[in-house]
């Protein structure tokens, strides 16, 4: 694994635009960053693949441990929430992607930090951007990158039906996630729709949500947490409701770091996880503290030696906390890279690298593209 400085495109503003990225840059400097690039091997590609399929699987037996032991407490799960998560998950609802984040050096197994399962982004910039990147200035190399043609895999088996795409007003980021979503959604001969959050209506009299058009929403992508579609006005009528949401309801166990100790009690000592708990105590005084429920490294504090090193701000923590060792995060320069490895219709799909000076990756930290070579083949003498 190596960090390259590199010579950024002279218009790259209007390139990362033209192939839809329009969350390029914000007051303190670019979110995409190509003025340096990851170079991986082969080798530790398929380490990172096959890491974010082994999570996906220990996740998953993880969430069937919440529901048969009824561990939603310790997962800070709304009551009300139950019953829509029990169904959604008897029903197998479909899932459509999530992102691992994990902490690699190249040599030792990669380490869960958190599994964002139902509202990830940074989406357009790995799957579309980095790979236009890629073609531009290294049309030799390889990238570890089959978001795309996943994405409309995944949405032909929805072929007939019509999906409304949701996300909240006045919101770039989002907007444009949901807008290369849908766009995903339509190459695969799917019909769409468009619905803000802050516009989903409920028909009392069809006992159905509706758009602002008054026509049925019968299937919902949204990218909107969960934990706060039930304090929506409309919440009350979600439960029971004729809808089918995507991300499903049972990614609640998922999308939720209260996952981190019981994965860490399920499968201790696995080489992709850290050590986690429900307390500090077991971890001395060097961990990582993280609200249950925060995004986009909010609320979540590092601390060595009993004192607090970095923290970062944010809105979350009521719902409680989880503790996590320390992980090693490797340097290259003074950056700390954050490997996202996505994961589409429940298969690893491609990477994105993110990198900050700071030990905790936030909202403002750079997206930086990577690429491969495949080892050369050797002829027979």
């Amino acid at each position: 694994m190596r960090r390259h400085s590199c010579q950024p495109r002279a218009d790259w503003r209007t390139r990362v635009e033209a192939v839809g990225l329009t969350y390029h840059s914000h007051d303190d400097g670019p979110y995409w960053d190509e003025s340096a690039c990851y170079e991986l091997t082969a080798d530790e590609v398929n380490t990172l693949e096959a890491a974010g399929n082994t999570l996906h699987r220990l996740c998953i037996a993880a969430a069937e441990a919440v529901i048969e032991n009824a561990w939603w407490r310790r997962l800070g799960i709304p009551t009300i929430a139950v019953p829509a998560i029990l169904r959604s998950w008897e029903r197998d609802d479909f899932s459509l992607y999530g992102r691992f984040d994990m902490s690699y050096d190249g040599v030792t197994p990669p380490k869960l930090l958190e599994y964002n399962a139902d509202t990830p982004t940074a989406l357009v910039e790995a799957a579309v951007a980095q790979w236009f990147w890629l073609q531009e200035t290294r049309a030799d190399a390889d990238q570890f990158n089959s978001i795309h043609e996943r994405l409309i895999a995944a949405w032909r088996r929805w072929a007939g039906q019509t999906i409304h795409f949701s996300s909240i007003k006045e919101h770039a980021e989002d907007e444009m996630t949901v807008l290369y979503l849908r766009d995903t959604c339509e190459q695969a001969g799917v019909k769409t729709r468009s619905v803000f959050i802050e516009d989903i209506g409920w028909d009392q009299r069809a006992k159905r949500f509706v758009d602002l058009a008054s026509q049925p929403i019968e299937c919902c992508f949204k990218l909107y947490p969960w934990e706060w579609l039930w304090h929506e006005e409309f919440g009350a009528h979600l439960d029971g409701a004729q809808i089918q949401f995507i991300e499903p309801t049972w990614k609640m166990l998922l999308s939720n770091k209260g996952l981190l100790p019981i994965l860490w009690e399920l499968f201790p000592d696995h080489p992709n996880l850290l050590p986690a708990y429900e307390l500090a105590a077991p971890l001395g005084d060097r961990y990582v503290r993280k609200p249950k429920l925060s995004r986009e490294g909010s609320n979540v504090a590092w601390v060595e030696g009993g004192v607090v090193l970095e923290e970062t701000g944010g809105d979350y923590g009521e719902e409680g906390h989880v503790y996590q060792a320390l992980a090693a995060l490797p340097e290259f320069g003074g950056q700390r890279p954050i490997f996202g490895v996505w994961m589409v219709d429940h298969e690893a799909a491609g990477l994105g690298i993110r990198e900050d000076t700071r030990r905790i990756t936030g909202n403002l930290s750079r997206f930086v593209p990577h690429f491969f070579r495949w080892p050369e083949k050797i002829s027979p003498a």
